[in-house]
Parts: C-alpha cells; structure tokens; sequence
C-alpha cells in the first residue's frame, strides 16, 4: 500500500490486518544477523557480564527468522481459519513458486563469495516443506514440531552412525549442513502453530512469552546436564571429515566401525548439546523459546511503542530486499571473498537500513524484492 503523505504513512502504516509486531520481530532479526556477520561479538553468553550480550546474535536471529517463516505461510494460508480445501491447489503452487524464488535469489547472493551463510536457501526450501502441514491444526503442528526437537537429534545421530557416517549431496545439505532440514522444520512448524492460534492477539502473546521462557529453561537446564558429563558439541559428526572413510573390508569390520563413530556420545551430544546452531534438542528449545518470546515481547511492545517502532516494523516488512541489500553491501564494502569485523560497520548498516527501508516504504509500500516473489507466486498459483 502506498500513502499519499508521511502523515498518512505514520497514521496507517503497520495497522490491521497487518500485525506490526511481526515486522518489528523481522527487524529484529535482520539486524541481528548483520551483527552476526559484521560485528565483533563474544562467542559464549554471560548474563552477569553486560560485555557479552552482544554474543546473543549467534544463532538466535536465525533461529527467529525461520519461525517467523512458518507465521508467515500460517498467515498467507488462512491463518486460525486454515485454507478452505478448494484453495488448497492454488495455495500449493503460490508457495512453491514463493520458495523457488526466494531460493534462486539465495543461490544468487552465495555466488557474490561473502563468508555470509546464506539463509535464504533454506528459506525457500521451507516454504515447500511445509506444504503438507497446511491443514494441519495447531495442536497437530506443536505435537509434530515437539516430537521432532525431542527425538530428531537423536534418531538422525543414530543413523548417521549406523551408515559410518554418510556425506553425499543430498544428506550435506538436508542434514549436516549450517541449516539442516531437521532441525529448521522444528522451528518452522512451531512458528506456523503460532499463526494458527492467533498471534496478533495480547492474550497470545501474553501466553507465549511464558511457553517460551519455559522452553528456554528446559533448554539451558539439559546443556547444564551436558556440560556437567563433557559433552562437546564440537565433537558432533562432520559430513567433510568422515571417521571411517570408505575401505574394500566388506561386513566383516563393520563392527568395529560402528563403534568408531561413537554412537552412545553422539546420541547424548544430540540431545544435550546447547550451543548455537550445534543442532542438539537442548539448543532446539533454547533458541526457539528465545524466538516465542521475541515474537511475543513485539506483539506486545507495538501496541504502546507504536510511533518509536514504526522504522523497525518498515524494514521487517521487507525482509528478503533488505536481507538481499546487506549482503551486497558487504560485497561491496568488503570486496568478493573479503571479510568484515566492526561493530561501527554494524551500527552505520543498521542505521541506513532502517532509514532505506523506511522512506521506500512511504514511497513505495512493498519492498521490490517481495513484490517480486509475490507477483511469481502469484503466477505459480494461477497455473493450477
């Protein structure tokens, strides 16, 4: 929607239907990622120590971008409602067509050769993964997402040993990579299960802050577990750096390969783990109660702070463009295959983002980026 005045735009913009908490949550999440990338942050969180808050942008904003990913087709699909049968076709096709785009603009900024892990492969993939949950109810979406964060970890540890530790393509990217598909489903899921039971209301996300307060108390309580009989995540299986290789000794020694891989430590690694992005059900329901209850605090927050907000919720309602403008920046600043540390670099991105953003959504509305995926979307939708 494009207004006629910045009177206008500050009157209107981020009301409903929209929820402006959201956008303010994508905010949030852009630029803890470009903290990520740019900033010079601590690698582990103190909480008595002020000096390593910062290190919170590991793996957190990540984290909060893919569940608001699954608000998002929660949303696009009916919302409470869910999407009424007959629409079904049109709204499968409208998220391939969404997640295709979203992925070939991924593939695009990988090519620019920044050490930026690209997230928006992965984002795409997810909005095609989740089509077969589209009419699933909420109950059925937290049950399924729960049952993954519990038992996902541990099943995929397992049977990463019992093959001797597979590294073709497929499993690299779906399972082992920096955003495997079994640990950012469970994220995904439990955002769409948001977005089924309402999540613009106060009474929702008064009870979200606590779930995920819970679930970040569930989360650190099995790290400490962890910590306390050594468990490493960095001792997790890695795809590129097989224990056991490939040998002509047939079934003869596979015992004994087997027993290499450690099956037991990397089962309880896989569930204890809570280091970000380790991939451990202990990190699972830490940082995605992190994620509820960011979401939930800017539900809350955009009702009184709406007019301090209203910058914060004009990027967020532009995630792809201006996750797309950092990276180039950063190409651009830095040079293909250069690197950047600096927490001023950071502060001024962050800065000229949130002016951008903001001025091209009183001129403009809708982000380029997303009115392209839309309009593709679209045309996907109406080929059915």
């Amino acid at each position: 929607m494009v207004h006629a005045t910045a009177g206008d735009w500050f009157r209107g913009f981020g009301r409903a239907p929209r929820i402006m908490g959201l956008d303010v949550a994508r905010a949030l999440a852009i630029l803890g990622m470009i903290g990520a990338h740019l900033g010079e942050v601590g690698d582990r969180l103190d909480p008595s120590d002020p000096s390593t808050w910062s290190s919170l942008v590991h793996g957190h904003p990540s984290v909060l971008f893919a569940v608001l990913a699954g608000v998002s087709v929660a949303l696009m699909t009916g919302a409470q409602a869910g999407p009424p049968p007959e629409r079904l076709p049109a709204l499968r096709l409208g998220l391939v067509g969404r997640g295709a785009t979203i992925f070939v603009i991924g593939l695009l900024l990988e090519l620019l050769h920044t050490p930026i892990a690209i997230i928006l492969t992965l984002y795409g993939v997810l909005y095609i993964a989740l089509i077969p949950a589209l009419r699933w109810r909420a109950r059925t979406l937290l049950v399924v997402a729960g049952a993954l964060a519990l038992g996902g970890p541990a099943v995929l540890a397992l049977v990463t040993a019992l093959g001797l530790g597979p590294s073709g393509q497929g499993v690299a990217f779906a399972l082992y990579g920096g955003y495997p598909l079994t640990v950012w489903l469970v994220y995904a899921l439990a955002g769409m299960a948001l977005g089924r039971l309402g999540i613009g209301s106060i009474r929702t996300a008064g009870w979200m802050l606590g779930a995920g307060a819970a679930s970040v108390i569930a989360g650190h309580a099995l790290g400490a577990v962890g910590r306390s009989v050594g468990v490493r995540s960095e001792d997790a299986f890695d795809p590129r750096d097989s224990a056991t290789g490939f040998t002509s000794a047939g079934w003869d020694s596979y015992p004994d390969r087997f027993r290499e891989m450690e099956p037991g430590g990397a089962v309880l690694r896989a569930l204890l783990a809570v280091d970000p992005h380790s991939g451990g059900t202990a990190d699972i329901l830490a940082a995605g109660g992190v994620a509820v209850m960011v979401i939930a605090a800017c539900v809350l927050a955009s009702e009184s702070l709406r007019a301090v907000l209203l910058p914060f919720a004009a990027l967020g309602s532009m995630p792809l463009t201006a996750y797309t403008a950092h990276v180039v920046s950063y190409v651009v600043i830095a040079s293909p295959a250069g690197h950047i540390s600096d927490n001023l670099i950071w502060l001024c991105s962050s800065v000229v983002l949130l002016a951008l953003t903001t001025l091209w959504s009183m001129a403009e509305g809708r982000g380029p980026l997303e009115r392209l995926t839309a309009r593709i979307a679209r045309a996907a939708a109406s080929a059915g």
